[in-house]
């Protein structure tokens, strides 16, 4: 491999020729060699909105050449298509403000605009990734703004069209299955009859409920602490910076952002993150309640339960031929179980920031973001393959009853 060599503040180091990245990223490689859990692609993808909006506004307040920050808008953009995605290696442990992602995304920017600019990599010359690129911000003020931007876009176009596809189905069989009475159950003891209809709408009703509830929880991650800068008071953010980036994101992105209201809050802690994360635990419970229903209404299905049939999608086993398993519901009880560890992990480091800033947000970034990612793919997976095959058992249903 060859190298070129990059300066920062501690001196010279290598960094890769191939690579966009710069000294810092470089010395966090290396200073942080620790598990392989990498920031997201969606985090990624935000962060560099941000700064293409950035850009953009810095020019137009008169505070940035044109010629600068439209080779940092290219650069930038270039990131958001998904063209310089292996460039953002850095591990999640790490600084707890972030500053060496934000200091990823500013090198990896700045490199890129040098080379269309025809410079060369490592010059800082004519974009440098400080003066230039990170222009108006902080990493205290941006990475935040990344995780909501990323968190919003993710929930209104994967995870509320997922539950609200599941709800859909969960209705169809509501209907579909109004007329057939079956044995209703308390304790794990037989009780009075309800039909099966009765217990479909039961499970529509509970992901409705976690829609209405992430809908009410999204309205905090909206506001933006962008412009907030170090601490929240703006410092080296020109006048109107705040309300022209987020009015611009909101544009780019079709989603209600506004410029957080109360910069110290959004910046020194993370409720909105942590209020949300409660939500998606919230949601985890409900479907625990209906995997676990479905699996035990399925179970035997000669020795147990079963009064309905769920898909037959593969083999169950090994050594037992003709054996079906609830597949579908055991990967959704394993993202549960994930989405509730990381909900403990958002609010022990939501928590415990300190005076103006919490130190945990990387962890907050990774962990929020993954629990999304997971239950709007479960989901999909449990309705498609799951919910929408169910079918009932009626003679085991009557011989119940």
């Amino acid at each position: 491999m060859s190298f070129r060599i990059e300066k920062d503040t501690l001196g010279e180091i290598q960094v890769p020729s191939s690579k966009y990245w710069g000294a810092q990223t470089q010395r966090s490689i290396e200073n942080f060699k620790i598990g392989s859990q990498t920031f997201p692609l969606d985090f990624i993808k935000a962060y560099a909105l941000v700064k293409l909006v950035s850009a953009e506004i810095n020019n137009e307040l008169g505070i940035l050449d044109k010629s600068i920050s439209s080779l940092i808008i290219k650069a930038a953009q270039e990131v958001i298509d998904g063209k310089l995605d292996d460039n953002f290696p850095l591990v999640v442990w790490q600084t707890g403000s972030g500053t060496q992602t934000n200091m990823n995304i500013n090198e990896v920017i700045s490199n890129r605009a040098i080379e269309i600019s025809g410079g060369i990599l490592g010059s800082k010359k004519p974009v440098h990734p400080n003066d230039h690129v990170n222009k108006s911000q902080s990493t205290n003020d941006t990475f935040p703004t990344a995780l909501n931007i990323s968190i919003a876009i993710l929930i209104n176009e994967k995870l509320l069209p997922s539950l609200e596809k599941l709800e859909n189905s969960l209705s169809k069989k509501s209907l579909e299955f109004d007329k057939i009475i079956k044995l209703g159950r308390t304790h794990l003891q037989d009780a009075t009859p309800i039909s099966l209809g009765q217990v479909f709408s039961g499970y529509e009703s509970q992901i409705q409920h976690s829609i209405i509830s992430i809908n009410n929880a999204i309205k905090h991650i909206y506001e933006l602490p962008w412009g907030g800068t170090a601490v929240g008071t703006g410092l080296n953010s020109p006048e109107g910076f705040s309300e022209m980036v987020a009015t611009r994101v909101s544009e780019k992105t079709n989603l209600p952002f506004i410029t957080a209201p109360n910069k110290f809050e959004s910046i020194a802690s993370h409720d909105s993150v942590v209020a949300m994360s409660s939500v998606l635990k919230t949601l985890a419970s409900s479907l625990n309640k209906i995997g676990n229903d479905l699996r035990w209404l399925s179970s035997g299905p000669r020795s147990g339960i079963g009064e309905i049939i769920l898909p037959t999608n593969e083999p169950g086993s090994s050594i037992m031929p003709g054996k079906i398993n609830p597949t579908q519901v055991e990967a959704l009880s394993m993202i549960i179980a994930k989405v509730i560890g990381n909900d403990v992990s958002i609010t022990f480091s939501g928590a415990s920031g300190n005076f103006e800033l919490n130190v945990y947000r990387p962890i907050l970034a990774y962990s929020l973001i993954e629990s999304v990612i997971l239950l709007s793919d479960g989901c999909n997976s449990f309705r498609k393959n799951c919910v929408e095959g169910i079918i009932p058992n009626k003679e085991k249903i009557k011989s119940n009853l």
